[in-house]
């Protein structure tokens, strides 16, 4: 039997409640071509974050900071991103069980998400061709994306 990572299911349901949402209030404009949702400030301001969000995303930070020399100098092993994209799933699956954020900001969330589940899918070796080392550079891409659009006090892109 083939399961599915959690990652990639956390994922899916957290983007299936406000995308059905958009998509029932869109239901009467056909729009052909939409385009597909980008990250943006909230009015040109960062959108909220709550304190399990924050936990959960600097609890990300705290365990890929001390890889990347690894990563970057090509010296972590498949064991090593394995390991790596375990904790980083479960970090993952408690920020989409607690997280409560308005539901402008959690749609907004939901795309720093799958870019973290893309990258760790690709760290642990569960997608097709996937390479661990790309995947640890997506998941650094995204928390990028985090500090650059969500207010989060103290946050500090890492030099990498």
């Amino acid at each position: 039997m083939n399961k599915k990572p959690l990652v990639t299911v956390l994922c899916l349901l957290a983007l299936a409640a406000p995308l059905s949402s958009s998509l029932a209030a869109d239901h009467s404009h056909h729009h052909h071509g939409a385009a597909t949702p980008t990250l943006q400030l909230n009015q040109g301001q960062k959108w909220a974050t709550d304190a399990p969000l924050r936990d959960g995303m600097s609890r990300i930070q705290a365990a890929m900071e001390p890889r990347l020399a690894e990563i970057h100098g090509n010296r972590l092993n498949r064991a090593g991103y394995a390991k790596l994209a375990a904790g980083l799933e479960r970090e993952v699956g408690g920020i989409v069980a607690a997280c409560k954020l308005a539901p402008e900001a959690d749609a907004m969330l939901h795309l720093v998400l799958a870019d973290l589940g893309a990258g760790i899918e690709a760290m642990a070796g569960k997608s097709k061709g996937g390479d661990p080392r790309r995947g640890a550079a997506k998941v650094l891409g995204a928390l990028e994306d985090y500090g650059r659009y969500f207010d989060h006090p103290g946050w500090k892109p890492m030099a990498h």
